[in-house]
């Protein structure tokens, strides 16, 4: 499978390097549906350069990174594009041989289940088999390299392309039983943009998966584990913290990185749900709604942990595509990592009802932001509810087509336990219907 890999590789940095060398990595690079206030390049060379003349590249309202990211290009400037190119490399990589590891774990889990009679008789077609699950690895890599959302990302040298790096590589720890370095690679990507702060409990719960500890509340051993785990979490984010200061002598990245992700204050338009509401919101109500707003990103944490408590991996997937979703600077860069994970559900698409209408939604959504922008911008025949109109429609498609995994992969498990084939008590055929 190593070469296939290596060709995809090949593929995708080809691809990469091209559009870096075309006229449109310009264009890209200045669309809002690629960069953010938060991710943005220019900002970042801004921030360079601030940091070149001995001030603060947060003494003013324009770089929101964090402070690794502005002394990693400090020294990296000159090999930006490869950076970026390597970012994505490494991403679809730590990818593979996190799903490699888990398509040999949720086979065994399956074979133990057999073993057991934990199926019903009639559900043998629900199955995974070895052949199934050969290629999945590599589907997702390719998935995520060939993303048009991941090219325009690295074209763009958005910031989110290091995060999803990140993202990556704790998923990586966390399916290969590593606390340490899951503890890690989270704080580090919640250090960097504050929302995997929800991954926690998705990998918490992997990890007691790994370690055959039950989720008791009674249970000692879970209580033990999940305080080294949260130490482990909370220690390496004190340490990032500390490590920033020491770089800047000085607290200010903290209100200008996390205070911005949370207050919100710059609403350029984006592909998030934020910028058009607090436009035209008055501003003795922005604080209120504000936190609303927030608060759904963290608010579906605990519900969906304790529906998902045997399944963290799949809980994992749909807690990535919810802060994508609710998130305050999203870009379509971040979008393409749970994306990713989608071949890894395949064997979820005969339970899938709006597959093709969501498909479709997202796809022309897609090609419609540019169109809209251009027809309010610069045609002036269109204003910004057009733009905002075709936001939502997105971001309604990604929602619809979570809740459609979602259901598929509930239902699924029940039939596992039930039978495929559901029957009343007078003989007739069941329906199925999700609460």
């Amino acid at each position: 499978m190593a070469a296939p890999l290596v060709l995809a590789l090949l593929v995708a940095v080809t691809v990469r390097a091209v559009l870096f060398r075309s006229s449109l990595a310009d264009f890209i690079s200045e669309r809002v549906e690629v960069v953010s206030p938060l991710n943005s390049w220019k900002r970042v060379v801004e921030g360079l350069a601030l940091l070149d003349l001995g001030v603060s590249p947060y003494s003013g309202d324009l770089f929101h990174e964090t402070p690794l990211i502005i002394y990693l290009f400090h020294f990296l400037i000159d090999y930006a594009e490869l950076v970026f190119m390597i970012t994505d490399a490494l991403t679809a990589v730590a990818l593979y041989l996190a799903v490699q590891d888990f398509n040999k774990a949720m086979f065994q889990k399956q074979k133990l289940q057999l073993e057991l009679n934990k199926y019903a008789p009639d559900t043998t077609e629900l199955l995974l088999t070895p052949l199934d699950m050969y290629y999945i690895p590599l589907k997702v890599a390719v998935f995520y390299l060939l993303n048009p959302y991941t090219m325009l990302a690295c074209v763009a040298k958005s910031t989110c392309a290091i995060n999803n790096t990140i993202l990556a590589f704790f998923i990586l720890a966390t399916v290969k039983g590593n606390a340490i370095l899951s503890a890690i690679f989270l704080a580090l990507a919640t250090f960097q943009s504050l929302y995997p702060l929800t991954l926690f409990a998705p990998a918490l719960l992997y990890l007691l998966q790994k370690e055959y500890i039950p989720v008791k509340l009674k249970s000692q051993n879970f209580w033990l584990y999940t305080s080294q785990y949260s130490v482990m979490y909370l220690g390496s984010l004190g340490v990032l913290v500390c490590l920033c200061f020491f770089l800047l002598h000085s607290w200010d990245f903290i209100p200008s990185v996390y205070s911005f992700i949370l207050s919100v204050p710059d609403l350029t338009p984006n592909i998030g749900l934020f910028w058009y509401f607090f436009a035209e919101m008055f501003e003795h109500f922005s604080l209120f709604f504000v936190c609303v707003f927030q608060i759904n990103v963290f608010f579906y944490t605990i519900p969906l942990a304790v529906k998902l408590k045997e399944h963290p991996m799949f809980l994992m997937f749909v807690q990535l595509a919810i802060i994508c979703i609710f998130k305050s600077y999203p870009t379509v860069g971040d979008i393409s990592l749970y994306m990713a994970f989608l071949p890894l559900w395949s064997h979820l698409c005969r339970f899938l009802r709006n597959i093709f209408i969501v498909s479709c939604v997202l796809v022309v959504c897609s090609l419609l932001f540019p169109v809209l922008w251009h027809l309010w911008i610069y045609a002036g025949s269109a204003n910004s509810n057009f733009y905002y109109a075709i936001t939502l429609s997105f971001n309604v498609g990604q929602i619809l087509l979570v809740s459609d995994y979602f259901y598929a992969y509930l239902r699924r498990e029940y039939h596992l336990t039930h039978g495929l084939y559901l029957r009343r008590k007078d003989g007739t055929e069941a329906t199925l219907v999700l609460k």
